[in-house]
């Protein structure tokens, strides 16, 4: 399927691995020009040489912080428009509620709502004047079914959510879409790193906690991050225009609820 974003150019936070780089693949396999970001510039030159021998795309590598003014307009800066933005960025680690304290929950709140609102203010009038734009904003299945230890990150996340909620309706008209992904569990290294850690803790072998977690996803299996990467791309494309405001749930069926 032709997504008719060809010759279109992305910006993917946080895409020197995991899912943000499944997203970046995608928008080079659909024709866009990437950037890539990540704040390991050995590890993001290896994603951006691995996207551009595997699709042939443009891919441009901006290493730094996007959390501070000068790592956002680096990454914004490199190129001379942006038609696609893809926000990402890693959560606040695991932790009961009574051990976060004000500077964690400012830091998380920073992180996963302040910056991705920032980005958006850089590239979206742009967006409107040119009559095209797409925003994702990867959250967490979280934001729909809490748990506990990720509170701060599901609270940064659906104050995200709520806040570019109004946002996507005032630019729906000037073909501008806001849209969120909401990733269940995907085998990533950040997974895995929670299954080995779990394994560590229970004196568990990583094949039994991760056959275990399998086994509680009506899918029975973690999703590939290609799978995200792809919805991404769609929400991306020319295809999407009459999608906005929405938050699309990717969990294998995880969440057991009819909406």
């Amino acid at each position: 399927m032709d997504l008719g974003i060809s010759g279109r150019t992305a910006v993917v936070c946080a895409s020197s691995q995991g899912l943000g780089r499944a997203c970046a693949w995608e928008l080079a396999k659909a024709g866009c020009r990437v950037v890539v970001n990540g704040r390991d510039a050995a590890a993001l030159e290896e994603t951006a040489a691995a996207i551009r021998a595997g699709t042939g795309a443009e891919v441009i590598a901006v290493a730094g912080d996007i959390g501070t003014a000068a790592g956002q307009q680096a990454l914004i800066g490199a190129v001379s428009q942006v038609d696609i933005l893809v926000n990402n960025n890693g959560g606040p680690p695991f932790r009961d509620f009574r051990e976060v304290d004000r500077a964690a929950m400012e830091a998380g709140v920073a992180a996963n709502m302040l910056t991705p609102i920032e980005l958006v203010k850089l590239v979206i009038d742009g967006m409107i004047s040119r009559r095209f734009g797409r925003i994702v904003n990867i959250t967490s299945a979280s934001v729909k079914m809490p748990l506990a230890g990720l509170d701060l990150s599901s609270g940064a996340r659906a104050g995200l959510t709520g806040f570019l909620a109004g946002v996507a309706r005032s630019v729906a008209h000037a073909n501008v879409t806001i849209n969120f992904l909401l990733p269940g569990a995907f085998d990533t290294r950040r997974l895995r790193s929670s299954v080995e850690t779990a394994a560590t803790r229970t004196g568990a072998s990583v094949e039994a906690i991760r056959g275990e977690r399998e086994q509680a996803i009506p899918a029975k299996r973690f999703g590939d991050p290609a799978e995200f990467g792809a919805a991404c791309a769609f929400l991306c494309s020319a295809h999407a225009g009459y999608v906005t405001g929405q938050s699309l749930l990717i969990d294998g069926g995880a969440f057991p609820g009819v909406m």
